[in-house]
């Protein structure tokens, strides 16, 4: 199987530090993990990082990869704050650019369709043109005259998302129950770089679900790589539930700096295998 299949390790090293990378995937929600954590194993840094942000800005941030992360949020969902974000930014050691949850997803949209800025009335009303003193806003060119936000393009350099699956070419299926506008990701990025549980052959895509769960094309995709549980420890549904268990420890090892030593000598000093096998094992009790 060729086509546009490579390994982890070929995407990551097609970027370059100081690039603008989106993550595709929803807080604590089939997050592209494998890709993640290779991109903490490589010497990249310097990044902005875009994304409706969970583990993902969180341990790259851990690992001094981050400049500047823009998000509406960085959680794990079941525990709100993301330690080491959060750890991050109360340091300064990361710029923060914070947008609404909607206003994000125009700026997606409107890098998406290769826009400058997209209007909305999303954040009216609130603090976000007070900690973000850069956005502006523009007056309806019709009768109404209404105010709204011009909220600028997020455009990227390249997109890493995970799905359920994929095949050789590139086009991509999720199963779960939301898209996560990880599409928007392919189409706003100059590149986009997929990870999926299986790649299958083109003609067994459906097997599986509907045509309307094909949400990523072929023509999108610079590159595609299998990754089983590549999206641990987050959720990548009907495959796997979020590791409620995994969540706890790594939350709880992130407070103390011999305990993070210590977490990340075990899950994080190799490569993906090993960290499979070492979840595996504590899973087991091993």
């Amino acid at each position: 199987m060729s086509g546009k299949v490579m390994s982890v390790e070929e995407i990551v090293g097609s970027l370059r530090s100081g690039m603008t990378v989106g993550i595709g995937g929803w807080g604590s929600r089939r997050k592209p993990m494998a890709l993640v954590r290779a991109l903490c194993r490589s010497p990249l840094e310097d990044l902005t990082i875009v994304s409706y942000g969970g583990a993902d800005v969180g341990l790259l941030c851990a690992h001094g990869k981050v400049r500047r992360v823009i998000a509406p949020f960085v959680t794990l969902d079941s525990i709100p704050l993301e330690p080491h974000f959060r750890a991050a930014r109360q340091s300064g050691a990361v710029e923060f650019t914070e947008y609404d949850e909607g206003m994000f997803m125009f700026g997606l949209l409107a890098a998406a369709h290769r826009l400058p800025f997209l209007p909305t009335r999303a954040g009216l009303g609130s603090d976000v043109t007070r900690v973000n003193p850069g956005l502006r806003t523009v007056r309806s060119p019709y009768p109404d005259g209404e105010e709204l936000i011009a909220v600028p393009a997020l455009t990227m350099d390249a997109a890493l998302v995970h799905l359920n699956r994929a095949d050789h070419l590139g086009n991509a299926q999720y199963l779960g129950p939301d898209p996560y506008f990880d599409d928007l990701y392919a189409k706003a990025a100059e590149r986009c770089y997929v990870s999926c549980e299986r790649l299958v052959d083109t003609a067994d895509l459906l097997k599986e679900g509907p045509l309307q769960s094909l949400l990523i094309s072929r023509s999108m995709v610079t590159g595609v790589v299998e990754t089983p549980g590549g999206a641990h420890f987050s959720t990548c549904e009907p495959d796997y539930g979020r590791d409620e268990t995994f969540q706890r420890a790594y939350v709880a090892a992130a407070a103390d700096p011999q305990a993070w030593k210590a977490f990340r000598e075990r899950y994080l000093s190799g490569d993906e295998t090993s960290y499979q096998e070492a979840v595996r094992q504590a899973r087991e009790g091993a």
